[in-house]
């Protein structure tokens, strides 16, 4: 695209961002680079050494550059590519408009696909319904883990399963076929998901969105992937935390864990666990709270797998915000138990 008088000519990507990082100051280009990679910290920060008597002209214009791209992204975000076309076009007239938009079009690739986390959750999942399991994974790995596992937990079973493979098996997915979902979701969606998808997936990808799905369906795709491909399913289950790896966590976790629960709960959840697991539940409790809990345990009789399941979920969830609020560690697999 022809630059436009507002652009300074001959600058590189990189040495706007140096640019503006200088122009915002010490402190808040600072906070923004602990947000990025090493390795673009390091380009950045190279471009800025470079720098010596920058011309106010080109600062200006990398600064009004930069305030155009901004304002075109704020209102992407709010109604998509078309909204930001007709709001921008009010304010700054057709032609400058459409200069901006095909800049952060060009500029972003999806902006690591913060548009489609804009999305309703109902409106995916609509979507989704209707999709390849090949375009769902690109789509569910593309999202939060937990809004994934949401729409993932909604999905027909035998669905789940197989888009849990393919986003698992997405790093071997060919560029040409990323390119071909691009155009069919532009073709489809148009401004909803406005823009690029990104590569991503793996192992890692899977084992984040399990980790927030419902037990059953947890198990039904763990289940069904072992089927398919046993390897792949012990990669992703070691970067899990599975509610039998409290066995491996230290006791200050354990009891930690243990004053967030209550007794039904803990009742409920031990009901299916192994006698090694409950041993180191009494064992984290004083001995009149384990003596009723093994009471309770007793005089609980039979109870429904999914009361279980739910249980079990519910205490995992409390497991992980503790991390979350860095209060304990969670541990995956007994290799990785840690010392007090």
């Amino acid at each position: 695209m022809a630059e436009t008088s507002s652009q300074p000519r001959g600058i590189k990507a990189i040495q706007k961002v140096a640019l503006i990082l200088v122009a915002f100051g010490v402190e808040k280009a600072s906070a923004i680079l602990k947000n990025l990679k090493d390795k673009e910290v390091e380009k950045i920060s190279i471009e800025i050494a470079k720098m010596q008597n920058i011309p106010a002209e080109m600062l200006s214009s990398v600064i009004e550059e930069f305030y155009d791209m901004m304002m075109a992204n704020k209102f992407i975000v709010q109604g998509g590519i078309d909204y930001a076309r007709q709001m921008l076009e009010a304010a700054w007239g057709k032609k400058k408009a459409e200069e901006v938009i095909k800049r952060v079009e060009a500029a972003t690739e999806v902006s690591a696909f913060y548009l489609l986390q804009t999305v309703d959750d109902k409106q995916l999942l609509n979507f989704l319904q209707n999709e390849h399991p090949q375009t769902a994974a690109l789509i569910l790995s593309n999202l939060k883990p937990k809004q994934a596992a949401s729409i993932l937990s909604e999905l027909p079973e035998e669905y789940q399963y197989e888009i849990a493979y393919r986003i698992a098996t997405m790093e071997k997915t060919s560029p040409d076929l990323v390119e071909d979902i691009e155009s069919v979701l532009r073709e489809q969606l148009g401004s909803v998901f406005g823009g690029n998808l990104s590569k991503t997936g793996g192992v890692e990808t899977v084992a984040e969105i399990l980790n927030s799905v419902s037990r059953t369906s947890e198990k039904n795709i763990l289940t069904h992937l072992r089927e398919r491909d046993t390897e792949l399913v012990e990669e992703i289950t070691d970067l899990m935390f599975l509610f039998e790896d409290i066995i491996h966590l230290p006791p200050t976790a354990v009891q930690r864990i243990l004053k967030e629960v209550d007794s039904k709960t803990l009742a409920l959840a031990l009901k299916a666990t192994s006698s090694e697991l409950k041993e180191v539940i009494y064992q984290n409790m004083s001995e009149r709270a384990a003596k009723m809990l093994k009471e309770e345990l007793e005089y609980l009789g039979p109870v429904r797998i999914k009361d279980v399941e739910k249980a079990q979920k519910e205490i995992l969830e409390v497991a992980r915000r503790l991390e979350e609020q860095g209060e304990i560690m969670l541990v995956r697999g007994e290799e990785e138990q840690l010392i007090e």
